[in-house]
């Protein structure tokens, strides 16, 4: 004996009760059938809705019951030969009638008993599993219809009755003892000692199936449904999810208790005392292998340590804190009965050691009559102070973690909720047994798709992570920097088990989101037909979407993005950066935003700031952090600078080279801004600050060069400037010249003194041979005390860096 089940989904459409009937004719060629099935998908809703706007005299009940009317008698027409019609569509409507009648009742009255309730409730099953048990005997199949209210036999507890196992297993096994090769059932109702109809709860057709299976010892329960098999998480969060292949009854009914809906957690309770399989079926892909749920739970010896991943939304947490519980006993009792007798589900439970507190997690509808009822057991304790009101929080959700070989395997908690921490998901509360069968935390239920995620990622995919980027910025760099990545994709996939995804774009005046990962080779015109850019709209659609890994890259030089950065950290969002101006800024400022990143487990990188591409920031971060001390920095940090007075000759004059490289894009359109030394000097300021001494710009000394002259007026006054003072450029070449040394604009810090201005230095100095717009920096330590550590290279350009930036992301995560 075989017992099959099919749920709403698999019966919603004439077209679907083929698919159902295509799979019972095949399975009745090889065993006696039992066939539970449920409401059409959605009609249990509809009859609910129906005796609530009955039971508040409102007259739309009657839309609901002529659109349940008309959809049940279109699937007779659509499923049941023409000849075949008349006494189907006559039956389906006398159970129609009695429901009106019914609701009429309930309608004039204007109350809604949970014994009517039951009763409207049930005729969605009553009408689906005889319309079903007609389609087979119309297509030649030896079917039966047999009422499961004449079999499974409950007490008066309408809504959710309990089930008289004795009496409905006697019944059950005298009636297929001599029933037909297929028998249709329908799901979810029952009746009481005197007949009258009850519901099993909802999902309670899975219930029926297994009481019917468990009655009849039968050799498999089949579940069949819309997804292949159990999942190892919910797939409509987790894309990654796949089919459990074997799993326990414990584990299955674990992980149906903690939300996965593919099951009704008591279906395991009848088939697990038989020690019956069960199978989880797809209906539209029946060749698909599904999940076996058996005693052992192992697919073909394999010691899986993890199973699956399950949350429960809406959940509220009660805490119950004082010095007076200490020691006492009978507070726990005192609290759980105050619960019960409030009818308060406990969901989860998690006590303190040290007895000071006692938390619970229940569902959030029951939170107001549970905070009172507890308050109200405690009265004389919180008037004098021996305990606290019970303190409420609300929008949680239960993360739980499945396995019943977790227990043989050391640091699964511990890898769970470091996944939780890098991702700035904060755990609430704690609960798990002793078996280590279930590890369960109460998180936020804003955080649940990126914690279910982040913790499939941990335990169930081939370790690759997801990395998602928020980009603000696509000029020379942006865009440099999305070429970069588009080319890496299959690099990264394959060597580093990372998948880079740039999720939002943005530009100065517009933006573009995409959850899949904006296309590389079409962004420019995604961006183009993205919504008008608002900094404080990307940042709220940034940290509204929630995601792991998630990192904000900052290619702009605005005052107003760098002002952004702490918020984002705060939200455990990563931020990288070649804009100095947050690094450069304030010293509070600049170590605000560095204890952030600790403080929320993430990272601020912005080694682009100087030497773009070059490792400067991070070869002077190892050092430091190794236990070296820096104790002088000589630098050339400005690639514009370097190009300019490297080409500056006596033959050329000052301002032509100017011109030349503000033609060529090495000096921003007003040449002053590099001329000055200003970005020189935000650059070594970040370095002292990295070297771990407090400085700000102030505390740097600038020696001039030009005449304050040159300073005033337009672009245009500058060079006519730089004209005027022609002698006093010629000067300063000729006095290098003759002592044979060269012109460089010099950064330099030592014992605690820092300066940036124009030096001339020797043939033998190392900044002496520094050609084109490369930068270097010398690094004297008390390791590299008589050789200083030198690092040069191309310190300008948006390929390099871009290439730095690409570098910082992928620090993000490795």
């Amino acid at each position: 004996m075989r017992v099959l089940k099919f749920g709403g989904s698999s019966v919603e459409s004439a077209e679907n009760i083929e698919k159902v009937v295509s799979i019972v004719k095949k399975k009745s060629k090889e065993d006696k059938l039992a066939v539970v099935v449920s409401a059409l998908r959605g009609v249990t809703d509809m009859l609910i809705a129906a005796g609530t706007a009955a039971s508040k005299s409102e007259e739309s009940y009657k839309e609901l019951l002529s659109e349940i009317e008309n959809r049940h008698l279109a699937e007779v027409r659509k499923l049941i030969p023409i000849a075949g019609q008349s006494s189907v569509l006559s039956q389906v409507k006398k159970i129609l009638n009695d429901l009106e009648n019914t609701c009429e009742g309930v309608f004039l009255i204007g109350e809604l008993s949970a014994k009517t309730l039951d009763k409207i409730m049930s005729k969605g099953e009553l009408l689906s599993s005889y319309i079903i048990s007609e389609k087979m005997k119309s297509d030649g199949l030896n079917a039966s219809l047999k009422d499961s209210r004449d079999l499974i036999k409950t007490d008066a507890r309408f809504g959710k009755a309990s089930v008289d196992f004795e009496t409905t297993n006697l019944r059950a096994w005298q009636y297929f003892n001599q029933a037909s090769d297929i028998t249709v059932l329908p799901g979810f109702v029952g009746s009481s000692e005197s007949g009258e109809t009850t519901t099993l709860g909802r999902g309670g057709s899975d219930y029926t199936a297994a009481i019917i299976a468990g009655a009849l010892n039968a050799d498999e329960l089949e579940i069949w449904t819309d997804v292949s098999g159990m999942m190892t998480a919910d797939p409509r969060l987790v894309i990654q999810a796949y089919p459990i292949e074997q799993i326990s009854y414990g584990e299955a009914f674990e992980l149906s208790h903690f939300g996965a809906k593919v099951i009704y957690p008591p279906t395991i309770q009848p088939v697990l005392e038989k020690k019956i399989p069960v199978w989880v079926k797809n209906t539209f892909a029946p060749d698909d292998s599904g999940t076996l749920i058996h005693e052992n739970g192992q697919s073909n010896g394999k010691d899986t340590m993890v199973k699956g991943i399950s949350s429960i939304d809406k959940i509220a947490l009660l805490s119950l804190e004082g010095s007076g519980m200490v020691g006492v006993p009978g507070f726990s009792k005192r609290l759980f009965e105050s619960l019960a007798h409030q009818n308060v589900n406990v969901i989860l439970i998690t006590q303190s050691s040290s007895e000071h507190s006692i938390c619970v997690a229940i569902n959030d509808a029951d939170v107001i009559k549970a905070k009172t009822a507890i308050d109200s057991e405690f009265a004389y304790e919180i008037s004098v102070k021996k305990v606290d009101p019970v303190m409420i929080e609300r929008d949680l959700s239960i993360v739980a973690l499945i396995g019943d070989k977790m227990k043989n395997h050391a640091g699964v908690s511990g890898k769970m909720f470091s996944a939780l921490g890098r991702n700035g998901v904060n755990i609430r509360a704690i609960a798990q047994g002793s078996s280590e069968k279930n590890i369960s935390t109460v998180i936020n239920q804003k955080d649940v798709k990126k914690a279910l995620n982040v913790i499939h990622e941990a335990f169930f995919e081939t370790p690759t992570k997801q990395l998602n980027l928020f980009i603000a910025g696509v000029g020379n760099v942006g865009g440099k920097l999305l070429d970069q990545l588009g080319k890496q994709v299959k690099f990264l996939n394959e060597e580093l088990r990372l998948n880079v995804r740039v999720v939002g774009l943005a530009n100065s005046k517009r933006m573009v989101f995409d959850d899949e990962g904006i296309c590389l080779e079409s962004w420019k015109e995604q961006l183009a037909n993205g919504q008008n850019m608002s900094l404080s709209e990307f940042a709220k659609h940034v940290k509204a979407k929630n995601m792991r890994n998630s990192v904000f890259v900052d290619n702009s030089a605005s005052e107003e993005v760098a002002g952004v950065y702490k918020d984002y950290l705060k939200n455990s969002i990563s931020v990288v950066t070649c804009n100095k101006i947050a690094a450069a800024s304030e010293y509070q400022n600049y170590r605000s935003l560095k204890l952030a990143a600790m403080d929320h487990n993430v990272s601020f990188l912005f080694e682009t700031n100087v030497g773009a591409g070059l490792p400067i920031i991070g070869t002077l971060n190892d050092m430091v952090r190794s236990g070296d001390r820096v104790r002088k920095i000589e630098a050339v940090l400005s690639g514009s600078l370097n190009f300019i007075f490297n080409n500056f000759k006596a033959e050329v004059s000052f301002d032509e080279i100017v011109r030349q490289a503000q033609a060529e894009g090495y000096t921003e359109p007003d040449p002053r801004i590099d001329l000055t030394g200003t970005d020189v000097k935000r650059k070594i300021l970040i370095l002292i600050r990295e070297s771990g001494v407090a400085m700000e710009m102030d505390d740097i000394e600038t020696v001039p060069f030009m005449p304050a002259d040159c300073l005033e007026g337009t672009v245009d006054d500058f060079f006519e400037k730089l004209k005027e003072h022609k002698q006093v450029f010629d000067d300063l070449y000729k006095v290098a010249e003759t002592k044979g040394e060269k012109l460089k604009f010099v950064a330099s810090y030592d014992n605690g003194k820092a300066s940036v201005g124009l030096r001339s230095v020797a043939p033998d100095h190392p900044l002496y041979k520094l050609d084109g717009k490369d930068n270097i920096v010398l690094f004297t330590t008390d390791r590299y005390h008589d050789q200083p550590l030198i690092v040069k290279g191309a310190g300008a350009g948006a390929d390099v860096t871009a290439s730095g930036i690409f570098a910082d992301i992928i620090k993000t995560v490795l």
